[in-house]
């Protein structure tokens, strides 16, 4: 007992430290209750109690530390929850019902599984989606994928400028839809304040909880909603079961909208790259970072910051970070994310179903045919609750687009000045498509842009099921954080892996990672032919 003393800090496998004072008390504990085995008597407490009191302190620690965990799957549980999702979703609940309701579903388990592969990434390589494809594919292909990349980012971003111009025209009808759009340029301000993921862990939790109120607020805009319907929750329920209808070809191809519209190519760039905060946060409390090869303090030596080296984690973090890090994101995903998702259908078939004027509604009409159908409190919340989802998906589409600059080309721009350019792209052509077309116009644009999220999904979910599944890419040197100089291959990530640990995927992941991306690859190319030949009627 009197050994544990002699050290300072002593970590376990998980990387959990007990400290001094612990030791100390844990020692003044075993000498008030010594034990006694000599056939008399046992002065301890009995072992029952002790180990109820160990588990009970074990699972204290767990949510303690599962709590600093949650945010980042707040923020990917964003992507999931866009104006582009609402279109989809109610077009469904409109035509079949609770039907479609298993397609949200397994949109949803596809979801899961290509963002914890995403997060697998980010955590034992310490590299984002695009630096990965930056440092270990041919230059031509990374160009190539970053090209499609920044296509699907201004593609998402006009669908969160269109779906916020739309909502604040449905709440003050006076304000012109141009200036809805020129408006959606204040949450880039809020990016520019507040997101430092260079800086302390307290300014970043308090950004991502900010994020966490905006989704808090969209699911409770539907819990109202949903109260104020009437159906059958049996009907709800059978909805997540597999039904005949999905063979038609109008049901297909409203299923690969969904998907189209659930599974984002943005939000895998995002997951694997912003689980890296939390990672340096542990290697920095256990003194396992070596000295920074450049200052990260400020934007004006982030470029520097990037040249210099890159922060690979420790195996101590690794193994720390990653089970928590992928559980908070399946939570929020399976609870929030479908949560959502499946409102809008349900709200949709309760009050829409069999309407021949909803088929045909853009969400301008959606909006008065809930207001119409159930009374106008449904409609103002349906447009909060657009509000609130365009506002928060183009934050943290703002942020997938920096991350995806830098990781692939190391955009050498000042973090603001890049986030500007990202936004004003999507802006510009929103404001002319509002102002010289009008509704109308806006409703083709969110619909168009789904189209091309569908087409670019397959291209950003290939390498990163390839990387994930590969131990080159995927093996864990023991010891310290290091910095990786992509001038010295030696530092790569995954290099001399025969002295460390393979973290690559399992086959059975493997596989049904490649299950996964087929159907994903077939379902998004029927959604383009059934387009073309004009079967979505």
């Amino acid at each position: 007992m009197n050994g544990n003393r002699e050290a300072a800090i002593d970590m376990d496998t998980h990387g959990i430290q007990r400290s001094d004072a612990q030791q100390e008390q844990s020692d003044s504990s075993a000498e008030k209750n010594p034990v006694v085995v000599d056939n008399t008597s046992i002065r301890s407490r009995p072992g029952s109690a002790n180990r109820a009191k160990t588990a009970l302190e074990r699972v204290k620690h767990t949510f303690w530390t599962f709590g600093k965990f949650v945010g980042p799957g707040f923020m990917i549980s964003v992507a999931y929850i866009d104006p582009g999702n609402y279109a989809t979703d109610i077009a469904a609940g409109a035509s079949y019902q609770y039907k479609l309701l298993f397609i949200v579903l397994l949109s949803n388990l596809f979801a899961i599984l290509l963002q914890s592969l995403a997060i697998q990434l980010g955590t034992v390589t310490g590299l984002d989606l695009a630096s990965a494809c930056r440092a270990y594919l041919p230059r031509w292909l990374n160009y190539l994928l970053y090209g499609l990349a920044e296509v699907a980012i201004i593609a998402t971003d006009m669908a969160e400028v269109v779906g916020t111009a739309i909502a604040l025209n449905l709440l003050i009808p006076k304000l012109p839809l141009v200036a809805g759009c020129a408006l959606s340029i204040l949450d880039v301000m809020a990016i520019l304040i507040f997101y430092r993921p260079d800086g302390s862990m307290k300014g970043l939790r308090l950004f991502e909880m900010f994020v966490c109120l905006l989704v808090l607020g969209v699911v409770i805009c539907f819990c109202i909603e949903l109260s104020m319907i009437s159906g059958s929750v049996g009907e709800v329920f059978r909805g997540y079961v597999p039904s005949s209808s999905l063979v038609e070809s109008q049901a297909l191809y409203q299923a690969c909208g969904i998907l189209g519209a659930t599974v984002m190519p943005h939000s895998l760039y995002l997951g694997s790259g912003i689980v890296q905060p939390r990672l340096r946060e542990f290697d920095t409390k256990h003194g396992l970072i070596p000295e920074e090869p450049a200052t990260s303090a400020s934007s004006a030596t982030n470029d520097e910051y990037l040249d210099k080296g890159i922060y690979i984690p420790s195996q101590a973090a690794i193994k720390h970070s990653l089970k928590y890090s992928i559980t908070e994101l399946a939570l929020a995903l399976f609870t929030f994310a479908l949560f959502v998702n499946s409102a809008i259908l349900i709200v949709a078939g309760a009050s829409l179903y069999q309407n021949p004027d909803a088929l045909e509604a853009d969400i301008f009409g959606i909006h008065d045919l809930l207001a119409k159908s159930i009374s106008p409190a449904v409609g103002t919340i349906f447009a909060l609750a657009l509000l609130l989802s365009g506002v928060s998906a183009g934050i943290v589409c703002t942020i997938a687009g920096q991350l995806v600059s830098e990781g692939a080309i190391k955009w050498k721009l000042k973090p603001w000045l890049r986030r500007l350019i990202t936004r004003s792209i999507s802006i510009t052509p929103s404001i002319i498509i509002a102002g010289a077309v009008g509704r109308s116009g806006l409703n083709t644009a969110l619909t168009a842009s789904q189209v091309v999220l569908s087409s670019v999904l397959p291209f950003v979910t290939l390498p990163l099921i390839y990387f994930t599944s590969r131990s080159r890419y995927m093996t864990v040197l023991p010891g310290m954080a290091r910095y990786y100089n992509e001038d010295d291959d030696r530092g790569r990530p995954g290099a001399n892996s025969a002295a460390g640990i393979n973290m690559a995927n399992p086959w059975y992941i493997i596989v049904l990672g490649i299950l996964v991306w087929l159907v994903i690859t077939v379902m998004n190319v029927a959604n383009l032919v059934l387009l073309g030949l004009g079967k979505s009627g």
